[in-house]
């Protein structure tokens, strides 16, 4: 298992901007897709986006397709969220997962569904005021 730790969460203004980051332990990126998710109040846990094991693939949802941005960084196990453009509706606890995954699926295996991830960071809030 990798163990997960999210940062960057805060308060931000309709409009402003938030880079989220998660750490990863225990295990190195290589062999990891990696996800963001979130969840509002009352609601279930959405896909925002999320990234091939090797860093080459990315898939976002459509909400935040041209807004968010996921990227990795090898060297100090870290994968980001930079958001943009931030709206209301983008207000939510945010989640870092990983999914292990097989050699030959490194390059195009970006899942998109919670039940797809074993591994999960204890989340950061956004608030996004209008």
């Amino acid at each position: 298992q990798v163990q997960l730790v999210e940062s960057g969460g805060g308060l931000v203004q309709a409009g402003g901007s938030l880079r989220l980051s998660c750490a990863a332990s225990g295990r190195t990126y290589a062999r990891y897709a990696m996800g963001w998710f979130r969840q509002a109040p009352g609601e279930g846990r959405e896909f925002v986006a999320a990234l091939s094991a090797s860093g080459d693939t990315a898939k976002y949802s459509d909400s935040v397709k041209g807004r968010f941005t996921i990227s990795m960084n090898i060297a100090n196990n870290t994968v980001n969220l930079q958001m943009t453009s931030l709206k209301p509706e983008d207000t939510a606890v945010y989640y870092c997962a990983a999914k292990s995954v097989e050699f030959g699926a490194l390059v195009l295996y970006v899942p998109d569904s919670v039940s797809h991830y074993g591994s999960w960071g204890q989340g950061t809030q956004v608030t996004v005021s209008s």
